[in-house]
Order: structure tokens, then sequence, then C-alpha cells
């Protein structure tokens, strides 16, 4: 199949953050291959009015609906259609486009991405708590709408690259590639005592500051999981990580018959965009090319589920399965914002987590959600019971 003569329309939902920036980059290097028609952020019109007047985007819309009459005002005159709130978020997700990025980061991307996939086409993900708090739900909307999910996240558009549909049933092993974070080497006291700017301080990436956390935590690796038991036929059981400081693989197919076939890549976001925004061909990235020799070595170990317990928690809860992952991933951004905030410890995060899931089981909570309100519903009580437990943590002295 080649590539359509005309450029092909693209929806960045999530504009402002790190997959945002990452996307536009890639749409402005190949002007004649993507036009950039939708965009969206959550809070900062500053910075979305900013992308407006440099991408000339024929609709732009931020989340918060406070901020509607701000966005209007200053894109005054441009000639650029302007919405706010979720209502309008969703009429974006869902206007004439060859692909959608669902960039919006959190549980608030859910109900837009949802939009998106119903209308059919191709929908990119990159907020990996779609498909972890209502992976079945989101993936049944695709088979029913046509719709064609690709995935951006590295490790999954790396699966995605090397996972041959036609012999999924000669699959053994999906593995999936960690960096092990910036604590990768820190003994469990040091990490005890880990401030939020030692935690952001990631040594491969450039992210957002709550997947920098969920890297430090290797929760980021839990719920790649949870999103690679959606996204691929496999089992539970037939998924698993391994630590590789380098992140030059990114991620790995081991078939019956021996093979294990791996994508390689320098580590930038800008790689699997465009495999997304491309596909089925291949475009130019604007990336450094790799350079084996320079890379010099490749290095592996198993990762430390007792230094980083919420890689052990993310895994029971797929294990688990039902709500569990909702009531996870909910738990979990709560925690990520009080660590960053001061009010809890490092290793409270995983503590918080462990608490909520432990009380949404003995509350007969982890119930498969059969919509998204029954999403909704348990992330507002998983988010609740989280925000208790960080209260009696600060009130001890946490």
């Amino acid at each position: 199949m080649t590539q359509s003569s005309s450029p092909q329309r693209v929806v960045v939902l999530g504009a402002t953050g790190s997959i945002g920036a990452a996307t536009l980059d890639v749409i402005a290097r190949s002007p004649d291959r993507f036009e950039l028609v939708g965009i969206a952020a959550n809070r900062s019109v500053s910075a979305l009015a900013d992308l407006c007047r440099t991408h000339r985007p024929s609709r732009a819309v931020v989340a918060d609906a406070a901020k509607g009459e701000e966005l209007k005002e200053v894109l005054s005159g441009s000639g650029i259609k302007v919405g706010a709130g979720e209502d309008a978020l969703v009429e974006l997700a869902t206007m004439p486009a060859d692909i959608v990025v669902a960039a919006i980061s959190g549980a608030a991307g859910l109900a837009p991405t949802v939009a998106a996939i119903r209308r059919g086409g191709r929908v990119a993900i990159a907020n990996k708590e779609c498909l972890v708090t209502a992976g079945t739900l989101v993936m049944e909307e695709a088979r029913r709408a046509g719709a064609t999910i690709l995935p951006v996240d590295s490790e999954h558009n790396a699966i995605f690259q090397v996972f041959e549909d036609t012999a999924a049933e000669a699959v053994a092993e999906v593995v999936l590639t960690a960096s092990g974070g910036p604590f990768r080497t820190w003994s469990k006291a040091d990490m005890a005592a880990a401030r939020p700017e030692q935690a952001l301080k990631h040594p491969n990436w450039s992210m957002g500051a709550k997947i920098t956390i969920d890297s430090a935590t290797m929760m980021n690796k839990g719920l790649e999981l949870i999103e690679a038991f959606h996204l691929f036929p496999i089992t539970a059981d037939q998924l698993s990580v391994v630590v590789h400081p380098q992140s030059i693989i990114h991620g790995m197919v081991r078939y019956v018959d021996g093979s294990c076939l791996a994508q390689l890549g320098t580590p930038d976001m800008r790689t699997p965009i465009s495999n997304c925004l491309s596909w089925p061909a291949r475009g130019p990235a604007g990336v450094e090319p790799l350079d084996l020799v320079k890379v010099g070595s490749l290095s592996f170990e198993a990762p430390d589920v007792d230094r980083f317990q919420c890689l052990a928690l993310a895994q029971a809860a797929l294990r688990r399965g039902e709500g569990a992952p909702t009531a996870l991933n909910a738990a979990n951004e709560v925690a990520v914002a009080a660590f960053l905030d001061g009010r809890i410890g490092f290793l409270e995060i995983a503590a918080t987590i462990e608490r909520v899931l432990n009380c949404a089981e003995r509350d007969h909570m982890l119930v498969e959600p059969k919509s998204l309100d029954d999403v909704a519903g348990l992330d507002a009580y998983a988010r609740r019971v989280g925000t208790d437990a960080i209260a009696g943590m600060a009130g001890t002295g946490a």
C-alpha cells in the first residue's frame, strides 16, 4: 500500500505535552505528507495559542471549559474555530481526519479517545490509561467500529512492528524492555528518601512529570504490560519485562521456533510517532540514526520487584483482571500527584496503591466495568480511598 498523494489530515489531542510536541515536530518536518487540522490542550491557553499560530490548524479546543473565553480572545481574528469543554473535545476527536493522535494524559483522555475510536479510522493511542482502565471496552469499540488502533508507546510500537499477526499462535513470549529509570541502582533505603527532583531525572527519555515518576517506580512498565495484554492476542503469562538500561531495544517477540524478533532504535519518541502517522508506509522522523558501534554494548537484567513494588502490584492487577487495573491506575495517579507535591515519600506511592487495591477487594468493587460510567465510578472510588490513605500517611509523618 502506498502513501496517499494528498496530505494525511491529523488531529492531536494533548498537543502541549511531550508526545504532542514530538508529534507536531514530525508533522512540521513533512508538510507534503501531513496536515494538522485539529489540536487540543488541557488548560494552558498560552501554549495552545502559540501552537495554533505556528501550525495553523482549523480547530483548537481547550479541555477546561473555564478557559474557553480566554482562548477565543487570544485567537480572535485568526480564523481558527475555537471550542472548550468535554463536548468540544469529543467533537474535535470526531472531526473529519485520517488519524487522531490521542495523547491526553490520565483518565481525562478516555472519553475523547473512545469517541475517536467509535468514528472508525486510525487512532494512535499515546494515553496508556485508556487501555489500562477500560481495555476490554476500548478494544470492543474498535472492533465494532472497524477502527485501527496504532500504539504510540515506544515499547508497544516496537512489538507492533515485529509481531507477526499471521503467526500469532507461534508467539511464545512478548518482552517489554525497561530502562530501570533514575533509581535502577539505588538501594531501597536511598529510594525511601528520594526527592521529586531526583525522580524526575530520567537517564534516557524526555517525558512529562507523571510518566517520568512512573518510570522511576517502574509502574510505567506495569501499566504497559496491561496495555500490551489488550493490544495483542496474548495471555498475561506470555508477557514479561527485562531491564535494558541503554533503551536501544524497545521490545521483543520470542517465537516457538527459537526466533526472537526485536525492534531497535535511538530513544526518541518521534520514531514510534512517525511509524503511526505514516502506517502502513514509513517516512522520515528527524531522528538521529542508530549507531551500534557508538553504543558499544547492550546489557540486560531482571527487574527487582522488591525495590520496585509498583511493578509487582501492576502484574498482580493484570492477573486479577476485571476492575483491578482501573483501581490501580486511579490510585497511582493520586499517589504520584501527592509525591510530586511533597505530601508522601517515594515508597509511599506503592503503599498507597496497595491500600486502595486491598480496600477495593474488600468492598467488592473490582468487578469488570461494563460501561464508561462503570469505569468512572470505580475510578472515583479508588481516588477517594487513595486520597484518604494519603491523608493518613501525612498524619503519621510519612
